[in-house]
């Protein structure tokens, strides 16, 4: 650098330096609001600076690396993190809507939001959820990977008017407008106790695919009414909502009166079995296939949560998931538990 170049750096990394020093040291090592606000002014620094000084890429190099010697032990100063400061404060200082919101999650969980979502209606509904939920990272990247913004968007539900505005969004996340199941053993034409069976085989993998916040409780469960026995196909809890959770499987296309059915299910699960402590009970209809608008109408005017999914089943599975499937014998004895 030229001498004046270098006396202008060195006011300029003093600067940084007291932009640091202001932030509270405690914060430098945890993951929170005063932390974003450091990186954004560093961001916002570097940014201006550049472009007012015609100072090249190799400033952001030279800056890491006094940085780091300027509070050794401290993390964060990385010539990449620098980058992503100054990615971070040109992305989102111009958006009104969304600059106050990036504050409120983690610099972690905001550089995820930054490298998956591209859109600002998505990045929305990451960040607020990472924030309503306290989202842990693994969970944040499960919940991108797993499309939750698209599924958010599209599942069908009667959560509008039938669940809590405390819990909703968190149900709607619950239900998925499709899942995928890695199943091997099943014929072309599978009934649904075949189906069921398979499921239950591989109950650690269905309930990842499910969620990853459900717990089984068992498989044709009983429920007596006046001398009558009512079975459920698959009954789970949410850990999160604290309530349980009715699957019914159905192989074909999704029927009307199957809302019903389900709706019946719900009532006397929360009569009966529910916990004073827990919220009233959800139930999920998984189809093979439906039609938007029946399900529209078929759930309009139930009073009991209920959402209708579809799955596929997935022709090739992953190596290491291979030991965790049933196979056809598995599959057939495990039907003689249905057997009266």
């Amino acid at each position: 650098m030229e001498e004046k170049s270098a006396r202008e750096y060195k006011r300029f990394l003093l600067e940084i330096k007291e932009s640091v020093y202001k932030s509270q040291y405690t914060a430098l090592k945890s993951v929170n609001k005063e932390l974003i606000n450091l990186y954004w002014d560093i961001g916002q620094k570097i940014t201006k600076k550049q472009r007012l000084s015609n100072w090249g890429d190799s400033v952001v190099e030279q800056l890491a690396g006094d940085l780091q010697k300027s509070f050794p032990g401290v993390q964060g100063f990385s010539s990449q993190n620098l980058w992503r400061m100054k990615q971070f404060y040109i992305l989102y200082a111009e958006n009104l809507f969304l600059s106050p919101l990036v504050r409120e999650i983690g610099w972690i969980h905001n550089l995820i939001i930054m490298a998956h979502c591209k859109d600002d209606k998505e990045k929305e509904f990451y960040i607020s959820m990472t924030k309503k939920f306290g989202w842990t990272k693994n969970i944040l990247i499960h919940q991108i990977e797993a499309d939750a913004y698209q599924k958010y968007l599209h599942n069908q539900t009667n959560f509008d008017k039938s669940v809590p505005e405390k819990y909703r969004h968190q149900a709607k996340l619950a239900v998925r407008d499709e899942y995928t199941f890695g199943l091997q053993g099943l014929n072309e034409e599978y009934s649904e106790n075949e189906l069921e069976a398979a499921l239950v085989k591989n109950i650690r993998n269905f309930l990842v695919k499910m969620g990853g916040y459900f717990a089984f409780i068992g498989n044709q469960f009983r429920i007596e009414l006046e001398g009558d026995e009512y079975f459920v196909d698959l009954l789970l809890y949410h850990r999160v909502l604290k309530c349980l959770v009715a699957i019914e499987l159905k192989v074909g296309d999704f029927k009307p009166e199957y809302a019903g059915k389900m709706q019946f299910y719900l009532a006397v699960l929360n009569d009966k079995l529910r916990l004073a402590d827990e919220n009233p009970s959800i139930g999920i209809i998984l189809c093979k296939n439906k039609k938007r608008t029946t399900v529209e109408y078929a759930l309009k005017d139930s009073n009991q949560p209920i959402g209708v999914s579809t799955y596929t089943l997935s022709k090739k599975l992953p190596k290491a998931m291979m030991k965790y499937m049933p196979t056809s014998k598995q599959i057939s004895e495990s039907l003689n538990g249905f057997k009266k």
